[in-house]
């Protein structure tokens, strides 16, 4: 393998830094590395015009891990982290995701002074006491310090012993949240790409540096699969076996070597050694923080490290639901073709499938239609073709159990108190505005007793799972209504006196969940009726999804994948309006009392991200701003493969900038009856790439044959003794007043 042939190189490209050398470790990283004499030969692209960026660049989903909170002092982040878990359930953001940002970001900045402090040989937290701005800061930012500043010169062991803590800082950080880590990472200074190499330099099999230097190499841009190897991480699985975030990281390579079914493995085993280190006091339970809430508290006590939520799991259901349905796909090419041998291949096929990459084991009730296929052959389907269609559906069963096992974790309630939404805005507003005063305030409000949301009785709360199962709630506002896209004032909206939302928990992650989930029914063929059901709930679902106020918007791949496939399947579910529409962002929960919609409405603009970076950007750096901004996002696009998808993903991606800034500068001009929008809503204009998934599945879809028995299995289920899932009832307060069954 071409791999292998790297072997033994040592040394780091030219474009490459050259503080950057692998000295003791000759085995791991490879990626970057060449002999001195053979880099045309093994790696063409280390070309004088070749771009070399680190690793951890080229991660899936970066765009969606972006938002205020790279740029939001510590100290405000972890308010805002801790008003999110004191608030009743659905929490307006994850309490796990949100509560990582926290520690990713204390993590990567303590490593950043560490870093430019042995970088500049300076014994004393300067660069900490310097965070209010200046050139001299700037430049140590940038590893250009100033010296010593009168300080004593610091000895080569003193700067080693700086940079393997700053190193094991970083390394805790990816464990956290590699995402979210290499976000964090690509904001903070230069200096941070170099120190674990430095570490190396010296200790050539510390597990820590190892694995911070993989995310961290320099490697040709777009080649990761042809520039890696895993040799790194399976020795410090080696040396770690109890941690599972390394098992992580190798699927997460080998996913883009396309060995989806060696990921999967490694996913399994993973979540195996997650849940076999799972603490066993779980934390605070619900209704412990509902009766603190209800008790009027002046303060939440900041909720220590060992009883944050962890969201490991989450991550390793959702990858694993990604490799799942790829393995799917990949096998639809085979499940239709026509086979001119016939039944030559049957004997040797017949040994091959899916017998249990987790240990499942075929999934019972895949009865196969023995009919002819929608382009009838004479002689039938093969039993090739049989068995790819089972595994398929196989592939896909398993995909739909882990995206609804994810699913799992979130919460949706259909109605809400609108002033509980505003709260959490003034939270916000006051942590950000007046973070001094904000810790002697009381975070709760008492009720006003003349606004018609003080006459609430309660809100339900449902899991996000329990809305795509055989037995949605009933209780549910309709949807869609007549009108798809409100455009109703916002003094119409207060004279209206709505005192409940629709709210959801929000993930950066659930939008591509949700659609995903849509692509897996469409490739376990549920029934139309069904399938419609389910659409319109990701619908009511990514309508409401926000990130405010740590993530702004990003682009869904199995969102794009989602409308290509309605456009090429010709809406064969019968929606009624087309996928944009339906998605469209709800209106704002405006508050009855005028004081609470300034308050609001403040809250919403206080963190805005649309705008400008500068009040005074001038056109061209704005420009150079967007483009910087569309390649960043277009290298870590999935559906960018080649060089064509590149720059075709640039080009509109640049159209779409252009339009949202020309919409945006019409916006400024102000409107008194306008509503607020909410903050992180996904467009759902996608650039026009036709990616394989979509294909794969757009066409299962006009000339898969029909299953029978698809449907019976559920009902099955239903008729059977089922554990209920509880749905709480919650007032306007935060009491718990009762459990249903539904």
């Amino acid at each position: 393998m071409a791999k292998k042939n790297k072997k033994p190189t040592t040394g780091e490209p030219p474009a490459a830094e050259t503080s950057q050398t692998q000295t003791g470790q000759t085995t791991p990283p490879t990626s970057t590395s060449s002999k001195n004499v053979k880099p045309s030969s093994s790696l063409p692209s280390f070309s004088s015009s070749a771009l070399v960026i680190c690793r951890n660049k080229h991660w899936r989903y970066i765009s969606s891990f972006h938002g205020p909170w790279l740029q939001l002092p510590v100290e405000v982040l972890e308010t805002l982290a801790n008003a999110n878990y004191y608030m009743p359930l659905p929490r307006p953001v994850d309490p796990a995701v949100f509560y990582d940002l926290v520690k990713i970001r204390q993590l990567v900045d303590g490593a950043t002074d560490l870093a430019v402090r042995a970088a500049n040989g300076v014994a004393s937290s300067s660069l900490s006491n310097s965070l209010a701005g200046g050139a001299a800061h700037h430049m140590q930012a940038l590893g250009l310090g100033f010296g010593n500043a009168g300080g004593a010169k610091l000895s080569p062991e003193r700067r080693f012993r700086m940079r393997e803590q700053a190193t094991q800082k970083l390394s805790r950080a990816y464990h956290l949240d590699e995402i979210a880590s290499s976000v964090a990472t690509m904001q903070s200074t230069s200096t941070l790409e170099n120190v674990a190499g430095l570490v190396l330099q010296r200790s050539s099999h510390d597990p820590d540096a190892s694995y911070v230097h993989f995310f961290h190499e320099k490697i040709p841009s777009r080649q990761l699969a042809e520039c890696t190897d895993l040799r790194v991480l399976d020795m410090i699985i080696g040396q770690r076996p109890s941690d599972c975030e390394p098992l992580r990281t190798r699927a997460i390579v080998r996913m883009f070597k396309d060995d989806f079914e060696g990921a999967a493995q490694d996913l399994t085993t993973a979540l195996s050694v997650c849940r076999l280190n799972r603490p066993h006091n779980p934390p605070t339970d619900e209704s412990m923080q509902l009766e603190r809430r209800t008790g009027r508290r002046r303060e939440n006590p900041p909720l220590e490290e060992k009883d944050q939520p962890s969201s490991t799991e989450v991550q390793l259901l959702f990858q694993r639901a990604g490799c799942y349905l790829t393995l799917a796909c990949d096998h639809v090419e085979l499940a239709l073709a026509r086979d001119p041998r016939g039944q030559t291949d049957e004997q040797s096929y017949s040994t091959d499938g899916v017998s249990g990459i987790d240990g499942n084991g075929p999934v019972a009730g895949d009865g196969l239609s023995q009919g002819t296929p929608s382009q009838p052959d004479e002689q039938g389907p093969t039993r090739r073709q049989l068995e790819s269609r089972k595994t398929v559906r196989l592939y896909a069963k398993r995909a739909l159990r882990d995206y609804v096992e994810y699913l799992k974790h979130f919460h949706y309630s259909p109605n809400l108190p609108i002033e509980v939404s505003d709260d959490f805005s003034r939270q916000v507003n006051q942590a950000t505005h007046r973070s001094k005063r904000y810790y002697g305030q009381s975070r709760s409000t008492a009720p006003d007793p003349n606004s018609p949301a003080g006459s609430s009785v309660g809100h339900t709360i449902f899991p996000l799972a329990m809305m795509f199962s055989a037995t949605p709630p009933a209780d549910l506002p309709p949807y869609p209504s007549t009108d798809l896209v409100p455009a109703v004032p916002a003094s119409s909206s207060v004279n209206a006196a709505e005192t409940t939302t629709e709210a959801v928990t929000y993930h950066p992650l659930l939008t591509d969940a949700l659609h995903s989930l849509l692509l897996c029914h469409a490739l376990v063929q549920t029934s139309t009726k069904e399938l419609q059901r389910h659409a319109y709930m990701v619908a009511r679902l990514a309508r409401l999804a926000d990130g405010y106020p740590v993530f702004q918007a990003s682009r869904s791949p199995a969102r794009a994948d989602w409308i290509e496939v309605l456009r090429r399947a010709e809406n064969w579910i019968e929606l009624g309006s087309s996928w944009e529409a339906l998605c469209a962002p709800a209106p704002l929960p405006v508050p009855p009392s005028a004081n609470s919609v300034s308050a609001a409405t403040t809250g919403v603009n206080t963190l805005s991200i649309t705008g400008p970076a500068s009040p005074t950007e001038t056109d061209e750096q704005r420009k150079e701003r967007l483009r910087h901004q569309t390649i960043i996002e277009a290298l870590e696009d999935e559906r960018v493969n080649d060089e064509a998808s590149f720059k075709a993903a640039i080009l509109a991606r640049q159209k779409r900038a252009e339009a949202d800034q020309a919409t945006g500068s019409a916006s400024t001009s102000p409107n008194l009856n306008s509503t607020p929008k909410r903050w992180a809503v996904d467009d759902g204009r996608e650039y026009p790439i036709l990616t394989e998934r979509a294909e794969a599945v757009a066409r299962w879809i006009r000339e898969a044959p029909a299953v029978s028995g698809i449907g019976t299995s559920k009902r099955k289920k239903k008729a059977g003794t089922k554990k209920a899932s509880s749905v709480e009832k919650i007032d306007s307060t935060g009491n718990q007043l009762e459990s249903v069954n539904p």
